[in-house]
């Protein structure tokens, strides 16, 4: 991918509107600030990042430069203010890429991810999605973005065409399948909601590296699913209201 100058882009050594505190380093208690091994351990040195590796603050921007070829892929560092969940929305919309199916697993996500999901369904972009989210995630907002998120992305969008795979997964892969046959995955640190740190993350089209993904992560989702879709929509949603979120 080619480095540019433009507005759009950002020296690492600015992680993107998340400001370096001044650190005083005399602070921490480190054994060589108690006089222990002086020459083995030393205090790290407050240094900024190589300026020469350029990489991207703005998801929607940096879709819409991004041109990947078949066969072809790029690697990218992104500033604190980076929303990769933006980047996958403006990515399909740019490009018109039609989704059959995609599958993303991620530590966390957002309303505001759950609304861009959601709007990407409704308006054909996504028919099916598979989303494997992390115990800690669910654990922590049972009764916050869970069930909105159940709400509209299985209530609203109808036809069975959402899953909800909990595992104790760590992973941040997105893998999909575009209706003109081309196999995406997209693999890094970034979770789908911003972090307000530097992440990385890699874009490829690459079919063997999208079906190891995606057999695998397909077994995971139909072991840890939460939604049953042999009972309608309409009683999975009572019952989950009723008998789970507000216990």
């Amino acid at each position: 991918m080619k480095e540019k100058s433009t507005d759009d882009t950002l020296e690492l050594g600015d992680i993107g509107g998340f400001d370096l505190p001044d650190l005083d380093l005399d602070l921490f208690d480190t054994p060589a600030s108690n006089n222990l091994f002086p020459d083995r351990y030393l205090k790290p040195r407050a240094e900024s990042v190589d300026t020469r590796l350029i990489t991207y603050n703005n998801a929607v921007k940096l879709a819409r430069d991004l041109r990947l070829e078949k066969g072809q892929r790029a690697d990218c560092l992104v500033g604190g203010s980076f929303v990769f969940g933006d980047f996958i929305e403006a990515y399909l919309t740019e490009h018109l890429a039609v989704c059959p199916k995609m599958t993303i697993a991620t530590l966390s996500l957002s309303k505001d991810n759950v609304d861009s999901l959601a709007e990407l369904m409704r308006t054909g972009y996504i028919d099916r999605l598979d989303l494997v989210t992390s115990l800690y995630f669910y654990s922590h907002e049972a009764r916050g973005i869970v069930p909105y998120l159940y709400e509209r992305l299985d209530k609203e969008t109808g036809g069975d065409r959402f899953q909800l795979a909990v595992a104790a997964v760590h992973a941040k892969v997105v893998t999909f399948r575009t209706e003109g046959g081309r196999k995406v995955v997209i693999h890094g640190s970034a979770n789908l909601r911003s972090s307000g740190n530097v992440e990385q993350f890699c874009i490829e089209e690459n079919p063997a590296l999208h079906d190891f993904y995606d057999e695998r992560f397909a077994a995971l989702v139909e072991r840890c699913k939460t939604i049953n879709h042999k009972v309608s929509r309409a009683q999975t949603w009572d019952t989950v209201t009723s008998k789970h979120f507000n216990d």
